[in-house]
């Protein structure tokens, strides 16, 4: 079943007809979108961990607290700035704006609307598009992390060589798994236009499978249900949040990569880190997620999918990521750098494979259609990834009593305080009272009755 393409859904050709002003105009948009973001980001996130830790949160600067993050970035601002003696200076201050120029510039290929009217103009809500707009996506998420290793290295300091090393481990590990999992939207999808992905999942109204009429799901997370997961995964892990923020963790590392920094080029750092989150979400929204398109049962109204209206719909699923980000932080612990790599190398990439080879057997099979066998064979697929990623790798070992913990404690450790919290007669004291008061003293008697 070919996709729907609606009236109102951009095409490459629709691209580069945008008088200066009108592209100035989306230029500004995207870079604005990008900073308030931020902003709001940082705030959500505290809202929503104070919310999960039964504490407020920011509440007193500004209504809710919405202006904290403006006074923090001030703060910044007037910090003193510290420049480290051992550090290279010309890349010890380009570093964070290659992190920043980076995560800004993925939004460029994003799509947040269909065709609308701009002052008389026709023209779609994207700053641009291009044949094979998600290798810029790749690419931009790709060089992101030369900030962070060029950071590290232009230190001159220990713990931030050490973040920057495991950043670029972390970034090739993943990037492996991500790049895989969009191979499925491109053999799906038929293109690699973010705007031809997003008209590919238009729904169809009703589907055919082995005899039986269903309703189509278009979005590729139910579609690729397995690649959605993986793809998910491999974004938090791209973007260093928790719980894959190894590169700045702060137990083993202080804070790794961004030990050094300070003032402004602090705040970079951090402004790239939200910026890339919000960026993810986007490109998360538009692979996968419909883009800008209504969720059932908005589609029941005509003019759900056109005019402003899909604007709306395209931040509220971003607004939904971003708040998975935070649950996962509020909620999982850190995991260990071997357990982190290790399920990169040795799940994720494997899995994944496996699904690109299920799902270029499924599309050659002629006498089914391709969405119904994908739908039919891809959800199970992917609750059995779900199943596989939380199943416990070893049996629970039964808890020890008490008394094996003390007869398994090795010889010389610390001495394990009484059960009973009874503090035990002090040998000193015991012998100092026997040789004075000899007649008072009762075998095994505590010191304080004495």
């Amino acid at each position: 079943m070919s996709p729907i393409y609606l009236a109102q859904d951009p095409t490459l050709a629709d691209f580069g007809r945008d008088p200066w002003w009108l592209a100035l105009g989306k230029i500004v948009f995207a870079f604005a979108f990008g900073l308030l973001a931020t902003l709001l980001g940082v705030w959500f996130e505290r809202r929503v961990v104070g919310y999960m830790q039964v504490r407020p949160g920011p509440n007193q600067v500004g209504p809710f607290g919405l202006l904290q993050t403006l006074a923090d970035g001030l703060k910044m601002a007037f910090k003193e700035d510290i420049l480290p003696k051992a550090a290279d200076k010309v890349v010890y201050f380009f570093a964070p704006t290659i992190s920043v120029i980076c995560a800004v510039t993925a939004l460029s290929v994003v799509p947040f609307g269909p065709m609308v009217s701009i002052f008389g103009h026709h023209t779609p809500l994207q700053v641009t598009d291009v044949p094979v707009a998600v290798l810029l996506l790749l690419a931009c998420s790709s060089m992101g992390v030369y900030g962070i290793v060029l950071g590290g290295w232009a230190s001159g300091s220990t713990y931030p060589l050490l973040g920057g090393l495991r950043s670029s481990a972390q970034m090739i590990s993943y990037e492996v798994a991500m790049g895989l999992s969009i191979v499925a939207v491109f053999m799906t999808a038929g293109t690699m236009s973010t705007s031809g992905i997003v008209a590919a999942q238009g729904d169809a109204t009703r589907l055919t499978i082995m005899g039986t009429e269903i309703p189509a799901p278009g979005w590729y997370a139910i579609l690729l249900l397995p690649s959605f997961i993986i793809f998910f995964i491999a974004t938090v892990g791209e973007t260093n949040r928790a719980p894959f923020d190894l590169p700045e963790a702060e137990s083993e590392l202080v804070a790794g990569f961004m030990t050094e920094y300070s003032s402004l080029k602090f705040a970079l750092f951090m402004l790239s880190e939200y910026v890339a989150m919000v960026t993810m979400s986007a490109v998360t929204t538009t692979l996968f997620l419909g883009g800008w398109r209504a969720p059932w049962p908005i589609t029941i109204w005509e003019g759900a999918n056109s005019g402003w209206w899909p604007m709306l719909w395209f931040f509220g699923k971003v607004i939904a990521l971003v708040f998975v980000f935070v649950w996962l932080r509020g909620t999982l612990p850190r995991l260990r750098y071997d357990q982190f790599m290790r399920l990169g190398w040795k799940v994720l990439l494997p899995i994944n494979l496996v699904w690109i080879l299920v799902l270029s057997g499924l599309r050659s099979i002629e006498d089914w259609d391709t969405r119904g066998k994908v739908i039919a064979v891809g959800i199970p697929a992917g609750l059995l990834l779900i199943a596989t990623l939380f199943w416990p790798s070893r049996r629970p070992q039964p808890k020890p009593t008490t008394q094996e913990q003390v007869d398994n404690r090795p010889y010389g450790s610390f001495p394990l305080p009484p059960m009973d919290l009874q503090v035990p007669p002090s040998p000193r004291i015991t012998r100092v009272v026997a040789e004075r008061e000899p007649a008072n003293i009762v075998a095994g008697s505590d010191s304080r009755e004495v």
